[in-house]
């Protein structure tokens, strides 16, 4: 089956500085071991912290700046990153889930990027990141249902099933990553002054780490306003 991921025109007309990369693997498992990596990445994050505030960073602030841009309150809704970097700050270490969750989350804090991971046996047919309608559907992960209001930014499939709410800021309980997870679609996105070049580096860096631990062979695209769209099959 081929499955589509791509951000609406209107995401990129109104984000203009947006950098997205995106990432297709199969054959992930829940028996791998990260402990190294995660050390390595946690280090990175440790030493920008030393010196600046998460709200600090640019990575950050460009988040915040969109944040505002929809409407939203930047330190009641964080991004993804910016929540995990708080929470690495105050504790030391972040929460351990799952080997691919644990690893996309200490590369997002090294790099201060959200990184979104989906069960892509959970999605159907597309994921778009778009203005919602205000009749999507969004599980939590105490298993309630929302239905985002018209105009928010959410990561939609082809059921109306709502993925990920105000873009960055939380995703779905629905296709959250399980032990019994094989196929997996990873996002990044960042929209700061060097966006392009350090989701360019992220990309890599993921890509590299997953065929390191998984016998996967990663696919991966940079997306842009000319080459919006990433086809894959699973």
């Amino acid at each position: 089956m081929t499955v589509r991921f791509q951000h609406s025109s209107d995401i990129w007309m109104d984000f203009p500085e947006l950098a997205p990369g995106v990432i297709f693997a199969q054959g992930i498992t829940a028996d791998a071991s990260v402990d190294d990596r995660l050390a390595e990445f946690g280090e990175i994050a440790a030493k920008r912290l030393a010196t600046a505030s998460e709200g600090e960073l640019p990575e950050i602030q460009a988040w915040r700046r969109a944040f505002s841009k929809m409407g939203l309150k930047p330190t009641q809704y964080r991004c993804a990153s910016e929540s995990l970097l708080r929470r690495f700050r105050k504790e030391g270490a972040l929460p351990r889930l799952h080997p691919l969750i644990d690893l996309c989350n200490a590369v997002s804090i090294a790099y201060a990027i959200p990184v979104a991971v989906f069960d892509l046996s959970r999605i159907s047919e597309c994921v778009e990141v778009r203005y919602a309608a205000g009749d999507e559907t969004y599980l939590t992960f105490s298993g309630e249902t929302e239905h985002p209001p018209a105009g928010e930014v959410i990561f939609a499939d082809a059921e109306g099933r709502a993925h990920a709410r105000r873009w960055t800021n939380r995703q779905s309980g629905h296709s959250a990553i399980r032990d019994t997870t094989t196929d997996v679609l990873i996002v990044a996105e960042a929209l700061h002054g060097s966006a392009l070049a350090d989701i360019e580096s992220l990309m890599a860096t993921l890509s590299g780490e997953l065929a390191a631990v998984w016998p996967v062979t990663p696919e991966v695209a940079i997306l842009s306003p000319s080459a919006p769209r990433f086809d894959f099959r699973t």
